[in-house]
């Protein structure tokens, strides 16, 4: 085993949510990433949708039963001393499969290794382990300090709904809160009290609020001391304002995010990614009658860079929006030339 060790850090992550195009549902969750050598471990291994156990939406006393099993305060959940790294975001079954790994104690230090992919109760290592993945020591007193300093889960996501249009925002709300974002609506954010103000992350205005209505609102909020993301809506297409959302409420770092990058042209999109992973591209438009249409325009792994998707003429005709997601991250772009209504 490697005498060097590797630095140990957390930082929140989010496993973004979505209406996807086909009509279905992603759940979002919001959880703490381990961060080793200044990277995700997440990233490192491949393209996984997945979530570590210190998710924000489990009940207090089991994040503190997970913290305290990382820390070897706890028997581990699986037989050969194995611990779940990674698991299914939408349920906690072994069946759906998940990362594991040895935990264990080795003088002052903690020692994660033998990464596997794990569907049942024993690992099989040979055909299913992360062979280029660790063993990583951490030094006793960091890895400590990083875990202990979790008195609770990252905090929950939640955001105000603003504009005329009642029926849309009503649709938006029940999507959000489907996904597992909290959503409120409200035609006036100044009768809300500060201390209700201060549990959003997110604002989010309709097309019809004028300037002087957003500026009041955000007035609230900065009163209220709240740094809330403003998220002027782009159309009434619900899977494109959830994305719009869940793109605002994301605050990690850059250099911590697989899509780093989207733009739109009338012909095609410009795409940017940071590590190897699958990405989805989906075209909304209205029609001439308000209509909404969807058109998934790429599903496929990309490598690190920029790339370049061709759109079909018929995909973005008319005022066009599209969607560029992955496991972990959204990003939202217009399509120029099309005429706003």
């Amino acid at each position: 085993m490697s005498a060097a060790y590797a630095t140990f850090g957390l930082a929140p992550a989010t496993r973004v949510g979505g209406v996807l195009a086909d009509g279905g549902y992603q759940v979002h969750r919001d959880f703490v990433d381990f961060v080793v050598d200044g990277r995700p471990l997440l990233f490192q291994l491949s393209d996984l949708d997945a979530v570590s156990p210190l998710a924000s939406d489990v009940p207090p006393a089991i994040f503190t039963e997970q913290v305290r099993a990382l820390l070897l305060d706890a028997e581990p959940p699986l037989p050969d001393g194995r611990f779940v790294i990674y698991g299914c975001p939408e349920c906690e079954d072994l069946g759906c499969g998940a990362v594991t790994a040895v935990i264990e104690r080795d003088g002052e230090d903690y020692v994660w290794r033998d990464f596997a992919w794990q569907t049942d109760e024993h690992a099989d290592l040979e055909r299913n382990g992360y062979h280029g993945i660790g063993p990583f020591r951490f030094r006793g007193a960091d890895y400590r300090a990083a875990l202990t300093a979790l008195d609770e889960g990252p905090p929950g996501r939640r955001v105000l709904l603003i504009g005329a249009r009642v029926a849309v925002l009503a649709r938006l709300a029940a999507a959000l809160r489907t996904i597992g974002i909290g959503a409120d609506i409200t035609q006036d954010a100044r009768a809300v009290l500060a201390e209700e103000l201060r549990g959003y992350g997110a604002v989010a205005f309709g097309r019809a609020v004028g300037d002087a209505e957003r500026a009041a609102v955000l007035r609230a909020f900065a009163q209220a001391g709240v740094e809330v993301v403003a998220v002027d809506g782009l159309a009434p297409i619900v899977p494109l304002l959830v994305a719009q959302i869940e793109a605002a409420l994301d605050r990690s770092p850059l250099a911590r995010r697989r899509l780093t990058g989207l733009a739109a042209a009338d012909d095609a999109v410009e795409v940017e990614v940071s590590a190897p992973c699958r990405v989805r591209i989906t075209a909304y438009r209205l029609d001439r009658l308000h209509r909404t249409h969807a058109r998934e325009v790429f599903d496929g792994v990309l490598e690190p860079g920029r790339h370049r998707v061709a759109l079909e003429p018929r995909a973005v005709k008319g005022e066009a929006y599209v969607v560029a997601r992955t496991a972990s991250d959204v990003l939202t772009a217009p399509v120029p030339g099309g005429k706003r209504s």
